[in-house]
């Protein structure tokens, strides 16, 4: 090998060598730019397509760059499981490679949102609400269990050995690593951030977070995830330790993650709950003030309808003023407690969660043009306020971007054809674009949300050759989807497309209802074939079915969407019954829309169709997922050729051979299946 290369190309090559390959072409460009954007403090996006390799893409120029710099790097990935993948898999990998080449190993530390660790305090006795009812009383001493013990119990005692065998062992107490368990019995032993006694708990110097976060401190790599990622910018940091640069995977989920970390719900239930909660410790006034604003709330979402709010509907900004100043009263009393007194985790978990509410309620009460605010209704539940950003650009600008050089990937970040919608969710503008050739000044104004920051984006394509693998049919001749569900020309369609492929099929619909409706007719006229449908069992446990049984197609809605690969014979068909648009009347995509329309620009193509093409392109990718991969992405839809904005959408999709002959299709997929 030569000792021209460059370090980080021989540190990949060094990595991939190790897993018994060789690095490709899109890998290798994928190292360069990120190189290069490190060492130039630019902004980068790279759309790196399904199997290019793009974790050790990025992490060979990561881990240089933090070694070369003494410098950190922050890899925040979509989910929990993505980030556990990275961290067991691909970044040992990474680590080692870099030893092999330099004769010196990194280190990395993962970092978990508070709840994923347990809490020493809950696990040695500080019972969370309703634990009493579980458990008996010489089960919370730690006593071994009776033999009438309940199943949930069982748990709680189990995860309680776990925890403190971790505490011996030094441990980090992850909920990844902790004996099977449920969810009500993982909340018996861990605790929210909002509930934490910080520094006042008595076991705070041997506390799983903390030690977790010190290890952070003392890491190259920092392996976290998007929600965590947005909370320590709201926070302007402190739940991470200072870094140079941040990575971002699976970048095209970040704004929704974002969205969601930073928005809030109220409703009379929750209110009435803490009301009770705090009964012990509240005045007599105060503890009926909450009940009655929480009535008085209940009473003014029904008389409101479903939709978003603002100063015309005054009637329900007072209650909830109303409930924001009882909520404040409430948190000042819980928050009081003697001097040198042990605190008492209960009363500080429902004082907590009394200032959550009064801060939700102060924010709704407000009706800041940062957010948009709206009744939301239920068929399960009683009516609730919701409140979202209406951007989440200036935040990701203002608190990442402007912090570190940040490197965002996906298989899908170029969008019609560029990178200019996600470029702008992500907080940056076009005349801050750097052209082919054109490198970036030295970079200034760190931390000013206004400093420019120079962005470039780069396409490194795909190992697997779409247009010879895969066929994209559009049903031209089909009439367009209306709001009752599938429609019985769409249903037969489908019948033929599944019968041609043997089964072997994965239907992405829009709703819960068309899946139904689809499995159901299917069901019927092809009785040989199975059909899963989302919603009949776990969908782990469907996964697995539709995967191991030959034949088995699986019907489901946007969790598929995104959250299964199945490479392999198992999937020869992916069928979308629908454009996924946005519903229309959802509060906070109309307020988007409308703010895109009064700053001039097309609110319909800005939010929704680029919302639209972001999930078209996640469902269609579900079908080549290896090179071997052969079949068919079918689209029920005539609006993908017949719209205007169709060729936006397709321009969205890989390369696929397209057609809107049927009888080819058909024929397509029947010569995949074979002699029958």
């Amino acid at each position: 090998m030569p000792v021209t290369q460059p370090l980080h190309t021989r540190v990949l090559d060094a990595a991939v060598r190790a897993i018994g390959g060789s690095a490709r072409p899109g890998q290798r460009a994928m190292a360069d730019a990120v190189a290069q954007a490190l060492t130039e403090r630019t902004q980068l996006l790279v759309q790196a397509g399904t199997g290019t390799g793009k974790s050790l893409g990025y992490l060979a120029p990561a881990l240089v760059h933090a070694r070369t710099t003494d410098s950190r790097v922050v890899v925040a990935t979509a989910t929990l499981a993505l980030q556990n993948q990275l961290a067991t898999k691909d970044v040992p990998d990474a680590l080692q490679a870099v030893a092999e080449v330099t004769g010196h190993r990194p280190t990395a530390a993962v970092v978990k949102g508070r709840s994923n660790y347990a809490c020493l305090m809950r696990a040695r006795g500080g019972a969370a609400p309703g634990q009493s009812a579980l458990l008996g009383s010489d089960d919370l001493a730690g006593a071994a269990p009776r033999g009438a013990q309940t199943e949930l119990g069982a748990e709680v005692l189990a995860l309680r050995t776990w925890v403190e065998e971790q505490a011996a062992d030094g441990g980090l107490a992850d909920r990844d690593d902790a004996p099977a368990h449920t969810g009500r019995a993982w909340a018996q032993v861990s605790i929210g951030s909002r509930e934490c006694l910080g520094a006042r708990c008595p076991f705070h110097d041997e506390c799983f977070v903390e030690e977790s976060r010190a290890r952070a401190r003392q890491a190259d790599l920092v392996i976290t995830n998007h929600a965590l990622l947005a909370i320590d910018a709201m926070s302007h940091g402190g739940v991470l330790p200072e870094y140079d640069a941040v990575i971002v995977d699976e970048a095209h989920d970040l704004t929704d993650r974002v969205t969601a970390a930073a928005s809030a719900e109220l409703g009379p239930q929750h209110i009435e709950r803490v009301a009770r909660r705090g009964a012990d410790w509240l005045d007599d006034e105060t503890a009926l003030d909450l009940l009655e604003a929480a009535d008085a709330l209940r009473g003014a979402l029904e008389d409101t309808e479903p939709g978003r709010i603002g100063p015309a509907n005054a009637g329900l900004v007072e209650t909830t003023g109303r409930v924001r100043d009882a909520a404040r009263r409430a948190a000042g009393q819980l928050a009081q407690t003697g001097a040198g007194a042990r605190p008492d985790p209960e009363r500080v978990a429902t004082s907590a969660a009394a200032l959550e509410i009064f801060e939700t309620a102060e924010r709704m009460a407000a009706l800041s043009a940062d957010d948009v605010v709206w009744v939301g209704a239920s068929e399960r539940s009683e009516r609730r306020l919701n409140v979202a950003p209406l951007s989440v650009a200036g935040l990701l600008r203002g608190m990442i971007m402007t912090r570190a050089t940040t490197i965002a990937t996906s298989a899908t970040l170029a969008l019609g054809g560029s990178f200019e919608a996600m470029a702008q969710q992500l907080g940056l503008r076009a005349d801050e674009h750097l052209g082919a050739g054109e490198s970036a000044a030295p970079a200034a104004g760190q931390d000013d949300p206004d400093a420019r920051l120079p962005w470039r984006g780069i396409d490194v394509g795909s190992p697997f050759d779409y247009a010879r693998q895969a066929i994209l049919y559009t049903a031209a001749d089909l009439s367009r989807p209306g709001r009752e569900g599938i429609g019985e020309d769409a249903l037969a369609q489908l019948t033929e497309l599944v019968r041609a492929a043997g089964g072997h099929t994965l239907g992405l619909f829009s709703s819960q209802r068309a899946a139904e409706t689809a499995a159901g007719h299917v069901r019927e006229a092809l009785p040989d074939l199975p059909v899963l449908c989302q919603g009949e069992a776990q969908l782990p446990e469907l996964t697995r079915r539709f995967m191991a049984e030959p034949a088995t197609s699986l019907f489901g809605t946007m969790s598929l969407w995104q959250g299964i690969d199945a490479p392999g014979d198992t999937c020869r068909l992916v069928v979308i019954d629908r454009i996924p648009f946005p519903r229309p009347d959802d509060p906070l995509i109309q307020a988007r829309q409308q703010a895109v329309a009064r700053a001039g620009g097309n609110g319909f193509m800005r939010v929704a169709a680029t919302y639209a093409a972001l999930r078209l392109a996640q469902g269609a990718g579900r079908l080549i997922r290896s090179g071997d991969d052969r079949g068919v992405v079918a689209v029920l839809d005539s609006r993908l050729v017949s719209a205007r904005y169709g060729p936006y959408l397709r321009r969205s999709l890989p390369g696929f051979w397209t057609t809107t002959d049927l009888g080819l299709t058909v024929s397509a997929l029947r010569r995949l299946a074979g002699p029958s």
